[in-house]
């Protein structure tokens, strides 16, 4: 059964004729010695989100918020009102949390998040499956969501630990840590994976690996150097724009000129 996410997703993907899920990265300070300005600073960051969202809406696939942009508006307040605008556009939202707690605080987790409105969550598989991410997929099933694991990232650093060679619990031979986590999305059932799109390589090794319904998504284009055509050639499913959208000084004319690289392929 294909979850609410990837429905949503596949449908305003055809509709936009777009692979781009856009990392709606914006921020603001709130200095704790600035309490008073605090209310206007949210409600302005929730309006500069609205603006960039009128201008492309309806040119993309979907949306995902990290806690850049979670943290000042709040869950329970802002945040939700984000949601609704998101929804009003027909897009899905991933919250890019990387959950990675013991299992009775990632089910608060989870929860928070799924109520707040997300079709979707990011979790890292390195807290492992007992008393871990359980208590995430269980309370996705239970809410109607679904999970991405984290598989690669797009910094450099990430070869330090999604990349160290380790010996496979069960079958004992020696492979990349990326791999094995691949191989856990496809025992536990995730709908989806991140692979950073500054390593095609890597974004091939894991589309071999995965089930052919899991998706590949594709952070790090743009700014850190990522090519969406070469992600999407490589085997991503959709790849993840921020920065080069929302600080480009036409973000509409921006997206269709990514949008136009994809569909040529």
């Amino acid at each position: 059964m294909v979850s609410k996410f990837i429905s949503k997703l596949e449908r305003s993907s055809s509709a936009n004729k777009s692979k781009i899920i856009l990392a709606l990265d914006l921020s603001s300070e709130l200095k704790k010695n600035n309490k008073a300005e605090w209310e206007n600073i949210k409600k302005q960051l929730l309006k500069q989100a609205e603006n960039i969202l009128n201008k492309i809406g309806d040119k993309i696939a979907g949306v995902k918020i990290n806690n850049q942009l979670i943290l000042p508006l709040g869950v329970y307040e802002y945040l939700p009102d984000l949601i609704d605008i998101i929804d009003s556009w027909k897009l899905p939202v991933i919250a890019d949390v990387k959950i990675n707690d013991v299992g009775h605080t990632n089910e608060w987790i989870a929860k928070h998040f799924f109520n707040a409105g997300f079709d979707a969550l990011i979790a890292n598989p390195f807290v492992g499956w007992k008393g871990g991410l359980d208590k995430v997929f269980e309370t996705a099933r239970a809410y109607n969501g679904s999970v991405i694991l984290l598989v690669y990232m797009s910094h450099p650093g990430a070869s330090e630990g999604f990349h160290q060679i380790v010996v496979d619990s069960q079958t004992g031979f020696q492979k990349p840590q990326f791999l094995i986590f691949a191989e856990k999305a496809n025992i536990w059932g995730a709908d989806g994976v991140i692979v950073g799109a500054t390593s095609p390589q890597i974004i091939k090794s894991v589309r071999d690996v995965l089930k052919k319904n899991i998706l590949i998504l594709s952070p790090g284009v743009g700014v850190q150097g990522g090519e969406g055509v070469e992600a999407i050639r490589a085997g991503a499913s959709y790849i993840i724009v921020g920065r080069s959208i929302f600080d480009s000084d036409n973000p509409s004319q921006t997206v269709s000129l990514i949008n136009e690289s994809l569909n040529q392929i």
